[in-house]
């Protein structure tokens, strides 16, 4: 993994456009380090969105409505439930400057949340940055099981009715691989990513208020 430094405040949120369109972004050590890094991965982890595997477990989940969907409702309590430290993940990337950077793109139109609810709490999420038809996936939370992977359902479903070409997850962990992640060499990811920035797409394609028969239409791999 390539890491390279970056004074603070020397990266703006059209300075942060233009390196997710060369393939690199930026992390913290912690959210108590006020620094930024720019991480350009030998290997990316992308997951595909034309082979996402949905368990058979989770499609009766969503298909069981057990969480209200909503996108791009409540951006910053997703930032937040991100941000939290739990026991799997005492220490958060996602500091001050972080926040400033992602709230100000989703201000702009591009960065999207997609919230899950139930008993109207905010109980799982997800967040990333969209251009063109690029989707680049940053983080994502849980305070109920289950929460944050039906959101993710939610987000492959609306990136296939949008007309994505690349869901883009940074690295791969055990977690996502159950959704079909795998990683790419940088070279290939670099054909992909410039193939999806050429591409026309819309992230509201899918009206809100989708059904989940609708949703696990357009994601229809499961196992």
């Amino acid at each position: 993994m390539a890491e390279h430094a970056e004074a603070l405040g020397a990266i703006t949120p059209d300075v942060l456009l233009k390196a997710y369109k060369v393939g690199i972004f930026p992390m913290a050590e912690s959210a108590d380090d006020p620094g930024l890094y720019w991480i350009d991965p030998e290997a990316r982890g992308i997951i595909p969105l034309d082979t996402f595997h949905l368990p058979r477990r989770l499609a009766k989940t969503v298909a069981a409505d057990r969480f209200a969907i909503t996108v791009d409702h409540d951006f910053e309590g997703v930032l937040d439930g991100c941000a939290a430290s739990t026991d799997e993940r005492p220490k958060t990337w996602i500091n001050d400057r972080i926040r400033q950077l992602y709230t100000e793109l989703a201000r702009r139109g591009h960065c999207h949340s997609v919230e899950a609810w139930q008993d109207g709490e905010l109980v799982g999420g997800l967040y990333g940055v969209r251009i063109g038809g690029a989707f680049f996936g940053e983080s994502m939370f849980s305070r109920v099981r289950d929460a944050s992977k039906v959101a993710l359902v939610h987000l492959v479903a609306r990136l296939r009715a949008g007309g994505f070409g690349l869901l883009d997850t940074q690295f791969v962990t055990p977690h996502l691989m159950r959704f079909g992640a795998i990683e790419v060499p940088r070279d290939r990811y670099q054909v992909l990513l410039e193939e999806a920035l050429g591409r026309e797409a819309d992230f509201y394609r899918l009206p809100g208020g989708t059904t989940s028969v609708s949703v696990l239409q357009l994601v229809s791999h499961t196992s």
